[in-house]
């Protein structure tokens, strides 16, 4: 190999680690300036939290048919059958 064949891998390589660390500094101003927002928000949810604790959920109306509608999306996105499925628990949020 000839100087310029060391020089052409060498340049190839240099592009590559700088264009690595390129994307590595992008990544870490934007997770940088998308945490900014979540600090203020995380305060304002944490309150409506603690509060809902005290308040008695309702129970849930048409129980039965708001099942079979979420067991037939989730079969479909699945591919499976509506009957191979098998529903443990459905607590309201």
């Amino acid at each position: 190999m000839g100087s310029s064949d060391w020089f052409a891998v060498a340049m190839g390589i240099g592009t590559v680690f700088v264009g690595l660390i390129c994307i590595i500094i992008i990544c870490k101003l934007t997770s940088f300036f998308c945490n900014l927002g979540n600090d203020k928000k995380s305060e304002v949810v944490a309150e409506p939290a603690v509060k809902s604790n005290a308040v008695v959920s309702a129970p849930i109306e048409n129980r039965q048919e708001i099942l079979a509608a979420v067991t037939a999306v989730c079969a479909e996105e699945m591919g499976t059958d509506v009957s191979a499925l098998r529903v443990i628990s459905f607590k309201k949020l």
